[in-house]
């Protein structure tokens, strides 16, 4: 390894190493707070049925992570189905989990690997990008609907508010970029792109791409819908892991705690939310009447399914992707 990679590794290292300390201070101080053994005995005695539920939740996001790109291909007039594609989807999200980029990381592997499949380039970036439009629209709609569950039941604070608010802030700039793509922006975006593994190029194509391509209303509205759906089982889980460790459920309050906590560990930075998705996580439904032993666990089996489970295919599907020895190093 050259002294630059063991540089440019040393803030990734220090993220991640940061993210384990945080949870491992959670888990710690909820188990002083809460009994051990009943937090350890909530865990192990998880109802089977419910998390094999969530199991099948969460394979449900991924088929709507293809269907997100099979839409756009498909308008571009290639033939394809969203099976094929579910694999890309793992390898996007331990992307966008190892290296925290907004979406941008995992989206570089997306156009990377359809080009390996033989669509052109243009085509793939035009795919990539509308996904990543319906995702910004998305998240903007789920952390507004978050904001309304909390206000109506009187749980809304500048805590909770002012992170919120900075987030929507920030997702709506993010299309209104990739709308203005060109004149003095392009070379910025350029030089920074050129330091993500596969991105050489990338703003020559994007230059290039037609808004019209993308940006279509029809295709906007069908990948919205399916970003948004991705959002509302992620919440289903997290209800139904509640529900496997026999704590209380209300879909709505599962919902606005799991957009919370996701605004948290957008805005943290930190690779996967470790920690700072959890600790909100686990506070938002505690603020609700949720024992805190039941949110932990909950929260924790959730992750489980969502962060660390899938992590070992989307590695392997990621180096794959990238090309072997070289996609692990990238």
């Amino acid at each position: 390894m050259r002294p630059s990679d063991a540089r440019s590794d040393a803030p990734s290292r220090l993220a991640w190493l940061s993210g384990a300390l945080l949870l491992a201070a959670l888990v710690f101080v909820v188990a002083h707070r809460a009994e051990e053994e009943a937090l350890a005995r909530l865990v192990a005695q998880a109802r089977p049925a419910w998390l094999l539920t969530a199991v099948g939740l969460q394979a449900l996001t991924y088929v709507c992570a293809a269907a997100v790109w099979q839409r756009a291909l498909v308008r571009e007039g290639v033939a394809a189905t969203p099976w094929p594609l579910v694999a890309l989807g793992l390898a996007k999200l331990f992307t966008d989990q190892a290296l925290p980029s907004a979406g941008v990381s995992g989206s570089l592997l997306v156009i990377r690997a359809l080009g390996r499949r033989g669509i052109a380039r243009e085509v793939a970036v035009a795919a990539v990008l509308a996904g990543l439009m319906g995702f910004y629209v998305a998240y903007l709609l789920a952390t507004l609907l978050s904001i309304a569950v909390l206000w109506h039941g009187g749980a809304l604070s500048a805590v909770v508010l002012g992170p919120a608010a900075f987030l929507c802030l920030l997702v709506a700039a993010l299309p209104l970029a990739l709308l203005g793509l060109g004149g003095r922006a392009l070379p910025q975006l350029e030089r920074w792109l050129g330091r993500l593994p596969g991105a050489r190029g990338l703003a020559d194509t994007l230059r290039g791409a037609s808004r019209s391509r993308w940006l279509a209303p029809r295709l906007l509205l069908e990948t919205s819908a399916l970003q948004l759906a991705i959002f509302a089982l992620d919440a289903l889980t997290l209800a139904v892991t509640l529900r496997a460790v026999g704590g209380p459920v209300d879909v709505s309050i599962a919902f606005a705690s799991f957009v919370s906590a996701s605004v948290v560990a957008t805005l943290a930075w930190i690779p996967g939310g470790l920690g700072t998705f959890e600790g909100t996580c686990v506070a938002m439904l505690h603020l609700h009447g949720v024992p805190i032993e039941s949110a932990l666990a909950a929260t924790l089996l959730l992750r489980g399914f969502t962060f660390w489970l899938p992590m070992l295919p989307g590695f392997a599907l990621a180096r794959r992707e990238l090309g072997g020895a070289a996609g692990s190093r990238a």
